[in-house]
C-alpha cells in the first residue's frame, strides 16, 4: 500500500483501518493521533515509552501503513509541525504544571492553569477544524426537519446549550436527555429527514455511541463532536469534529466544545437568513 503523504491522510487511513489493527498497533495509532508533536520530535525509544509499547512495535506500525521505517513515518509529523501546528501555549501549560507540582496551588494558580489550557484548546480548535467540515454540518442542520441532541455526563451542557439555541432559531429541536431511561425511545423518532448531534469524549458514553450508530443506520445524518478519528462516533458520523485535549484530567474543559457549538449556531443562523456561504 502507498504510505499516506500528509498527517490528515494518515489520520483518515488510521480511522478507516482501526477495526482491523492488532491491539498494540491500535494503541500506537491512538497515541500518534493525539500526540503528533511528540511523534515529530521523539525517538523510537521515547515514543515507545510514552505509548507503553516496545520500540519494535513502533517500526511495525510504520510498516503497516506503507512506510519503509520510522524515519519516513516521522517525516509526516515533522512536516505538520513545520507548517504551523506548533506547541505555543502548551509549553506555558507544561511550565505551570511543573510549578504547581512543586508547591500547593493557590486559587490564582488554578485559575491561571485553566485559562492557559482554555486558550490552548481554542488555539487547537482553530488549527484543526476545517471550513469544509463546518459548511457541511451547517448544510445538514439547515435542511433537517428536526435536530436531535444527545450527550451525557460532562458533555451534556453542550447538548443542552445547542438545544436552547436551536429553539431560539425557531427550529425543531429534541433533547435526548434519557429521563426515566427513555433515551432510545426519544431518539427513535428521528427519521431520514432529521439530523442528530452526538457529543461524547473518551471514555465514551455507551448510550450516546449506541444511539448515534442506530440513528445512522436508519439514514439519519449524524454530526459528532468528539476527540479524534478513533472515536466510535467518528465511524458513524457524516461530519466529525475532533476536539482533543493534550493532557485530559479530572475536569474536562468545555471551552472548545462550547465555542464550536456557538459557532455552529451563529453560522446556522446566517445560513437560514440567506447570508451563508452554502
Amino acid at each position: 500500500m502507498a504510505a499516506p503523504l500528509t498527517f490528515d491522510d494518515l489520520k483518515s487511513e488510521i480511522a478507516r483501518r482501526q477495526a482491523e489493527l492488532p491491539a498494540r498497533l491500535r494503541q500506537i495509532a491512538e497515541f500518534a493521533v493525539h500526540h503528533p508533536n511528540e511523534m515529530a520530535l521523539g525517538t523510537v525509544a521515547t515514543i515507545a515509552g510514552r505509548a507503553r509499547v516496545q520500540p519494535s512495535s513502533i517500526v511495525r506500525f510504520a510498516n503497516a501503513f506503507g512506510y519503509e521505517g520510522f524515519s519516513a513515518l516521522q517525516q509526516v509529523f515533522r512536516t505538520r509541525l513545520v507548517e504551523g501546528a506548533g506547541p505555543s501555549y502548551r509549553e506555558r501549560i507544561a511550565a505551570m504544571r511543573a510549578v504547581s507540582a512543586a508547591s500547593p496551588a493557590s486559587p490564582g494558580d488554578v485559575l491561571a492553569r485553566f485559562v492557559g489550557e482554555g486558550v490552548a484548546a481554542l488555539e487547537h480548535l482553530h488549527e484543526t477544524i476545517r471550513d469544509a467540515e463546518l459548511k457541511r454540518a451547517i448544510r445538514l442542520l439547515a435542511r433537517a426537519d428536526g435536530i436531535y441532541l444527545v450527550a451525557q455526563g460532562r458533555s451534556f451542557p453542550v447538548a443542552f446549550y445547542l438545544h436552547y439555541a436551536i429553539r431560539r432559531l425557531d427550529l425543531s429541536a429534541h433533547l435526548v436527555d434519557g429521563v426515566g431511561g427513555t433515551a432510545r425511545l426519544q431518539a427513535g423518532t428521528a427519521g431520514r429527514r432529521d439530523a442528530l448531534i452526538a457529543i461524547s469524549f473518551k471514555n465514551y458514553s455507551p448510550d450516546v455511541v449506541d444511539i448515534a450508530k442506530e440513528t445512522s443506520e436508519r439514514g439519519v445524518s449524524v454530526i459528532a463532536i468528539t476527540d479524534g478519528p478513533l472515536s466510535p462516533l467518528s465511524a458513524c458520523a457524516s461530519v466529525a469534529f475532533e476536539l482533543h485535549e493534550e493532557e485530559p484530567h479530572a475536569f474536562r474543559s468545555l471551552v472548545a466544545p462550547m465555542c464550536l457549538a456557538q459557532s455552529l449556531i451563529v453560522a446556522l443562523g446566517h445560513q437560514l437568513a440567506g447570508n451563508g456561504a452554502g
